[in-house]
């Protein structure tokens, strides 16, 4: 069973497209957050970032940073969120790697990225040191 946004890669949905190459597709958010919020994806579908190829994680990229200061330009946002919920536990519904550019305005009464965590945890130097150690040697 293919995903909403396979579907609409192959024509099957139809979705405001606003830009497309070989690798990647960008169309306006069904439900969007704010005027000209943008989901841009890999046409093949991939669940999480790390099952994304590096050269279609390139293109990727790619595509997001062309498409930000067009989105911000287009609706006159004073900035933009962008963003990958990755998981399911992380708020990703659509089992298809997407990234978000949720156009941003003075007065929105939208938060920071640190918004969305909930509690913050309160971690000691040791906690954090050994967590960037561990970070690091998997890197």
């Amino acid at each position: 069973m293919s995903t909403i946004f396979t579907q609409i890669v192959e024509g099957e949905i139809p979705a405001r497209i606003v830009y497309e190459d070989e690798t990647t597709v960008a169309f306006l958010d069904a439900n969007p957050l704010a005027p000209g919020h943008t989901l841009v994806i890999p046409k093949d579908e991939y669940e999480r970032l790390n099952d994304v190829p590096a050269d279609v994680a390139t293109d990727l990229y790619d595509t997001i940073h062309r498409l930000v200061p067009v989105v911000e330009d287009v609706v006159d946002a004073d900035a933009t969120t962008v963003a990958f919920n990755n998981g399911e536990e992380a708020g990703q519904e659509v089992p298809h790697v997407h990234c978000h550019i949720v156009p941003r305005f003075e007065g929105d009464g939208g938060g920071p990225i640190h918004a969305i965590a909930g509690e913050v945890p309160d971690l000691d130097d040791d906690e954090l040191d050994a967590i960037a150690a561990d970070i690091e040697s998997e890197a």
